[in-house]
């Protein structure tokens, strides 16, 4: 008789194959749960190698940024160059720039991937704040601004860059200093794939330590130039001090420093003497200037910034500036010069000026003479350039009227002298007399 089970009377052999059924499966369910584990974890692993190996490389362009930075002290270029490229390379943009206001421009500090073809065209258009740049939109509302694709953003209508670039996602960041914009950092990709929150974050930080640089360099130019004029003046009195009475080593020394601190191509000092203008000294003025400089005196007139100075103010001249400083930006475009007039011709076509700036000589609101500077491109002089040039020439005055006294005084001396010698020779006289009788 056959064995039966005592939950159901059914052979033990029938139990045994439903159990191994029951097993077979189970186990598929079990592995597949370990595999989707194994999955996620390794998921999870991979992001965060990703994220690991991401925050390394901010760190590492960080802080190569920042030793560029330390190293380069006088070489912003290097500096902004460097930010640019690290930008462009860490976000995974195509370009990369940093621009600056100028005016209704902007100026390209440091660019990275961009064509010439796209700097011709964006130098050459206005670009004032507004939304129609990423640039200008950026100086507009003072913060960072995300475009996720030009061609969608119906305010972006720059699209004469954008055709030649090729750039569809955009990000902005303003360099802000003291509460105002002194620029933006941009980046752009010819694709569409707008920029991350940890990138987003990574060039604020460039664009904050490009306006570190850049104060750093203007504080060091300004400590530089501050040095620069100091030196040049005290080496001017020191000139007027060992030299009395030679003028001309006081000119040569105040011409060179003004000339070389100014920029300026060439200088010229003049005196006042009978009525006109007269050349008494220049650095590096072309000969066919100056030869014509020597033939013909500056005349009282509207004929150069000098003569404008002298000439009196009229009903119908009046934006003539009497006995105060001349800057003419562009010769080319002064009325004089449009009229022809002879010296004004001269300047220009004989030295090459395009801008010129004269400071008055004066004692007692009379006039001594005039020192100029001459540019031969349309570049404007500075107010501290304007102020060094205007303590040049009060010093020239200085030296003029030490000059003059000294001859005075040597005049008188030889004067005194020749009476002391005739006063000795008439005692000599009255005693040879007294002798005799």
């Amino acid at each position: 008789m056959r064995r039966r089970s005592k939950a159901g009377g059914k052979p033990v052999k029938t139990r045994g194959r439903k159990a191994g059924k029951l097993k077979r499966r189970i186990a598929p369910k079990a592995v597949g749960r370990r595999s989707s584990s194994t999955a996620g974890e390794e998921t999870d692993v991979a992001r965060l190698t990703r994220e690991l190996t991401e925050a390394a490389e901010q760190h590492a362009a960080t802080v190569d940024v920042l030793s560029v930075i330390s190293r380069s002290t006088y070489d912003l270029q290097k500096v902004l160059d460097t930010l640019v490229e690290t930008a462009a390379r860490i976000c995974g943009a195509d370009m990369a720039c940093i621009v600056r206001p100028q005016g209704s421009y902007v100026q390209f500090m440091a660019t990275y991937g961009f064509s010439q073809a796209f700097f011709d065209i964006a130098s050459s258009t206005p670009i004032a704040p507004g939304r129609w740049t990423l640039s200008g939109r950026v100086l507009a509302d003072r913060c960072t601004v995300h475009i996720a694709d030009v061609l969608a953003d119906p305010e972006y209508t720059f699209s004469a860059a954008q055709k030649i670039a090729g750039f569809r996602s955009g990000l902005g960041v303003s360099l802000m200093r003291e509460g105002a914009p002194i620029g933006v950092l941009n980046l752009w990709r010819s694709q569409v794939q707008p920029f991350t929150d940890k990138q987003i974050a990574l060039v604020t930080s460039f664009a904050a330590q490009a306006v570190i640089a850049i104060e750093n360099t203007r504080l060091l130019n300004e400590l530089r130039e501050a040095l620069e004029r100091q030196t040049a003046t005290s080496e001017v009195l020191q000139i007027i001090s060992s030299s009395p009475g030679d003028l001309q080593p006081v000119f040569a020394t105040m011409l060179e420093n003004a000339v070389r601190i100014c920029d300026a191509a060439f200088g010229n000092i003049y005196r006042w003497d009978g009525g006109v203008f007269s050349l008494a000294a220049s650095l590096n003025t072309p000969t066919a200037f100056a030869e014509y400089r020597k033939r013909s005196p500056i005349g009282v007139g509207p004929a150069t910034a000098s003569g404008r100075m002298a000439r009196p103010i009229s009903t119908l001249d009046n934006f003539i500036l009497q006995r105060k400083v001349v800057h003419v930006a562009d010769l080319t475009k002064d009325q004089r010069y449009i009229e022809r007039e002879p010296d004004s011709v001269a300047s220009v076509e004989l030295g090459g000026v395009r801008t010129v700036l004269a400071a008055p000589m004066l004692k007692e609101n009379e006039w001594i003479g005039v020192l100029v500077l001459s540019r031969q491109e349309v570049r404007s002089f500075t107010d501290k350039q304007i102020a060094l040039v205007q303590n040049f020439a009060a010093q020239a005055v200085i030296a003029i009227e030490n000059t003059r006294l000294l001859k005075e005084l040597r005049e008188r001396t030889e004067e005194v002298e020749k009476l002391n010698q005739h006063l000795e020779q008439r005692v000599a006289d009255q005693v040879g007399e007294i002798e005799r009788m």
